[in-house]
């Protein structure tokens, strides 16, 4: 395909947080362009969105079904769809587009139950389509690192994860404020069957499997809705059993007052342990058994060529979370242009991730309800 692969978006009207910030990662390889979206739930606002957004307002439409169907018939259609409406959202949509022979990128959580993620996989694999979800952490470079370094070997066989996730601004019941991000992550009907754990949680739990290479295999969990008259969870505490043995924790909250984004993961081998910090992205801390650390910065010496792939400034120029999704889009592209075997391809976040995401929230909330008894994912 010659020429910036033409794509459609579904959500992320101009004021979008998510939105913004999807477009922004894709713009900054220039690989792909925006022509065609529905951009809110009516006609009206959509096109402003379109206008405002450099597309042409006769496609810009009202809703995901009159997107697709009046693509459909022309030469220069989107060739694949970008996701990014509130979660109760993302089955239908990618539904549809899948059906309508469009490759798919979905914002995480991939769906609001493990039987629709299935029907996607299914569904994808059937027509031979991409179908990614935007776990945008593993594509930052010192994650990249940490998942050469376990593949290499360099800590030795893995016996301890954690994996922690703690947010402040879900505190108060924010909700009832009518704040709009709040009421739908909030609400079991638009969000799904977990609060936190399924905002983010999933993203921690899709971190441990990318970065060991392992696979979560029961669950014991004690959730927590702390904020008075909350249904969904707002604070998780999960025991978890990886494969080849090893063990795992992984807490996640957005009660904890004081935190903004803090993602982090441990992982402790036979022989050494590694630890990364979103907040301070550009360096992984790896530790021997002979108590000597390292810290290793983005940039620097030694770096494996999955990290390089995924490196863009010199190191001391800050990258951060644009670039990592940017990275994720760069590896949609690559496939898109028949280069699946790019470093940034491999491997890149789809269905099946999205649905081993679901599985793990369900089998945590089933946890929950049995009184934190082991419940198999």
């Amino acid at each position: 395909m010659s020429g910036p692969i033409p794509y459609a978006m579904v959500g992320g009207g101009v004021g979008s947080f998510i939105g913004g910030v999807h477009r922004h990662a894709i713009d900054l390889d220039g690989r792909a362009r925006l022509v065609a979206g529905a951009f809110s739930s009516t006609g009206e606002r959509s096109v402003e969105s379109g206008r405002a957004l450099g597309v042409d307002p006769e496609r810009a439409y009202g809703s995901y079904a009159d997107l697709i169907a009046g693509e459909s018939g022309r030469d220069d259609r989107p060739v694949f769809v970008v996701i990014v409406t509130p979660n109760d959202m993302h089955f239908p949509v990618a539904r549809a587009c899948l059906r309508g022979g469009l490759h798919v990128v979905c914002d995480k959580p991939f769906t609001i139950t493990s039987a629709e993620a299935r029907e996607l996989e299914g569904l994808a694999r059937e027509r031979g389509l991409l179908c990614a979800v935007t776990y945008n952490y593993s594509g930052y470079p010192m994650v990249r690192e940490a998942r050469a370094r376990v593949a290499g070997g360099e800590i030795g066989r893995v016996r301890k994860v954690y994996a922690e996730y703690h947010q402040g601004w879900l505190a108060t019941d924010l909700e009832s404020s009518g704040q709009k991000q709040a009421s739908w992550r909030t609400d079991p009907d638009r969000a799904g069957v977990g609060g936190s754990l399924g905002d983010i949680g999933t993203h921690a739990e899709q971190l441990v499997r990318f970065v060991t290479g392992l696979e979560i295999g029961s669950v014991a969990a004690d959730l927590s809705s702390f904020v008075g008259g909350r249904v969904l969870d707002d604070d998780a505490s999960v025991l978890m059993r990886l494969s080849e043995g090893a063990k795992g924790t992984l807490t996640c909250s957005q009660v904890c007052v004081g935190e903004a984004n803090g993602l982090s993961l441990r992982v402790y081998g036979e022989s050494g342990g590694l630890s990364w910090r979103q907040e301070r992205p550009e360096q992984l801390e790896m530790t021997r058994s002979d108590g000597s650390r390292t810290v290793l910065c983005r940039g620097g010496e030694g770096l494996s060529e999955y990290t390089a792939a995924a490196t863009r400034l010199p190191g001391g120029h800050p990258e951060g979370f644009i670039e990592a999704f940017g990275n994720l889009y760069r590896g949609v592209c690559d496939v898109l242009s028949g280069d699946g075997d790019s470093l940034l391809a491999r491997p890149l976040p789809c269905a099946r991730d999205g649905e081993a995401g679901m599985r793990f929230v369900e089998a945590c909330v089933e946890s929950a309800k049995r009184d934190s008894e082991w419940t198999s994912v």
